[in-house]
């Protein structure tokens, strides 16, 4: 029997027994025709392969993350997940959506459409995310119905103003959610639930947003589960009691492993899903149940039936891993031809989709003055409590403290304090719109950083300790049309430039690394204090994510969904 490609001497990992069984494969027309026993006497091979006792392994399936977390374009970012063994994505490009609307998501679909790796999209469910922050563009339910018409769509994104859910039966997301299973009742609705329990979770669920990517507890899991929701691990849920949880109970079914969010350095450096697997391995998980969780139960929850396995009629993305415990790839083949063998050289694709040339000017903010860190106020002179972001390591939330900050002469004098300024602009020409707060905890300790890669708003957002390098910062990242600036005595030390949106870049993902790395070492420098100060500090316009958080709006305290002041009664 004729077949294209037939593979011998292999471990073939078999999905519904989670197990390896060694044998041979044969792939026809991209797909697998013959996973057993039978030899190559039984085939007319157009090439064969000698697997050498390697594991064959599916193609990694990541069904949550955000491309623009990477600021890389969609081209770049499949170049680096073939490596990593990644063939399948459902990334949720709500970055761009709230750019630039509707064309933001369109665009990255046409930006994908050459890809090695397969991209099935989320659509962006909460674009603004809230009422209470300036965007470039909103999604509507009308956008919606347009982007239902194309191929390429697989779910609803992430559901994130589930305090409207809950608490305001009237509000958009309430009205985009009747409408999604009203007209398309088999449509996936995803979820963002950080910390809900009890009634208030079920009633997310009930209003058919059935699973939850956020940081993860053992109470929270179990009740998620229990309630019937899918669990998608990322690696900030991996904490030692999470796994052994999942490792010692039979809940194989009920969860799998994401991304989320990868910074550049870490791509470059870690890997991406396979990384996530590899630790899960570490951490005592079996290689096959890990496995299970990075391919089969993924392109399950995603109705994507025709991979996931490796198995007759599967579309044939696999991997050849020579170490199972390091997950170390040699090879990858995607619909059954070599795209990856890291004994010869990997070169990026020749593709590179042009965006609309308004893409690269979306930063429409003058220059600042020291004048615009001023913090002006009605209130009388004399010392008051304060609101506080409290930013802590180890998490992207952050809490809300009461410090003392005085008054006098129309200005709160945060400089004068024990605390940075953080402050937030419309950089859409739209309201003019900005807002001030205090900043403490883990954070810098001086100097000053400025980013339009704020999520998931992206206005101009800079912390800092003195106003002439909050100024140059927020200067630096205007006249580049977006990215980072990181500023210590007048002295830029980091600069990254994201000029599509203000949040991607064209370059390679090696350069685009090696810059993250530098933007990261600053920081650091100036004292950040945490596991991954960029997503830190890219999070604290994010008013989805507990606690304090702020938008050109003013601070936000997220559980009560609500603007506040800075400034408490005396």
């Amino acid at each position: 029997m004729r077949v294209d490609l037939f593979i011998k001497n292999v471990n073939i990992y078999n999905s519904y027994f989670k197990k390896f069984i060694q044998g041979n494969a044969a792939v026809l027309d991209g797909r697998f025709l013959y996973i057993g026993d039978r030899g190559e006497d039984s085939f007319e091979a157009g090439q064969v392969i000698d697997g050498q006792g390697q594991y064959m392994i599916p193609g990694l399936v990541d069904i949550h993350l955000h491309i623009e977390s990477t600021m890389v374009t969609p081209e770049t970012f499949s170049y680096g997940l073939i490596r990593n063994g990644v063939t399948t994505i459902v990334p949720e490009p709500h970055e761009m959506a709230n750019v630039f609307g509707l064309p933001g998501v369109t665009e990255m679909i046409r930006a994908s459409e050459h890809c090695v790796a397969d991209m099935f999209y989320a659509i962006p469910s909460s674009v603004p995310a809230t009422s209470m922050e300036t965007t470039g563009g909103a999604m509507e339910i009308e956008d919606m119905d347009t982007l239902m018409q194309s191929e390429t769509i697989a779910c609803l994104g992430e559901i994130m103003n589930y305090v409207d859910v809950i608490n305001d039966p009237d509000c958009k997301t309430n009205r985009i959610l009747n409408h999604i299973r009203s007209k398309y009742p088999k449509l996936i609705i995803e979820g963002h639930v950080p910390k809900l329990m009890d009634l208030d979770l079920q009633r997310i669920i009930y209003a058919g947003i059935d699973s939850d990517h956020t940081h993860q507890s053992i109470e929270g899991m179990e009740a998620r589960i229990a309630a019937g929701m899918f669990i998608e691990i990322q690696e900030k849920s991996m904490t030692e009691e999470v796994m052994q949880y999942l490792i010692e109970r039979d809940v194989a079914e009920h969860f799998c492993f994401v991304t989320d969010d990868v910074m550049p350095d870490w791509f470059q450096r870690r890997g991406h899903l396979n990384h996530i697997v590899r630790k899960a391995i570490q951490m005592g998980m079996t290689p096959e149940k890990a496995i299970y969780a990075a391919t089969f139960t993924p392109a399950r929850r995603m109705k994507l039936s025709d991979r996931g396995a490796v198995a007759p009629g599967k579309i044939a993305d696999f991997s050849l891993v020579s170490d199972l415990e390091q997950l170390t790839i040699g090879q990858v083949y995607k619909g059954g031809q070599k795209v990856f063998d890291a004994q010869e050289e990997y070169k990026p694709q020749g593709h590179r989709h042009p965006f609309p040339a308004h893409f690269y000017q979306s930063v429409k903010l003058p220059l600042l003055t020291e004048s615009d860190f001023v913090i002006g106020t009605d209130a009388k002179a004399g010392a008051y409590k304060g609101r506080v972001m409290l930013v802590k390591n180890g998490s992207t939330f952050t809490e809300e403290y009461h410090g003392e900050v005085a008054v006098s002469e129309g200005e709160v004098r945060w400089e004068e304090s024990e605390y940075g300024l953080i402050a937030t602009f419309d950089r859409y020409g739209k309201t003019g719109g900005r807002a001030y707060g205090l900043i403490g905890g883990d954070t810098i300790q001086r100097g000053a950083i400025a980013t339009t890669y704020s999520h998931d708003n992206h206005n101009l957002l800079v912390v800092g300790h003195s106003r002439a390098d909050m100024m140059l910062a927020a200067n630096e990242v205007i006249r580049n049309q977006g990215g980072f600036c990181v500023v210590e005595n007048g002295q830029v030390l980091a600069s990254l430039h994201l000029p599509v949106g203000g949040i991607l870049t064209e370059e390679p993902l090696e350069k685009t690394a090696a810059e993250v790395q530098q933007l990261r070492e600053a920081m650091e420098a100036l004292g950040y204090n945490h596991y991954n100060p960029i997503m830190s500090i890219s999070t604290h316009s994010l008013p989805v994510s507990p606690a304090l958080k702020i938008t050109d709006y003013g601070l936000i305290d997220v559980n009560r969904g609500k603007v506040v002041p800075l400034l408490l009664e005396k």
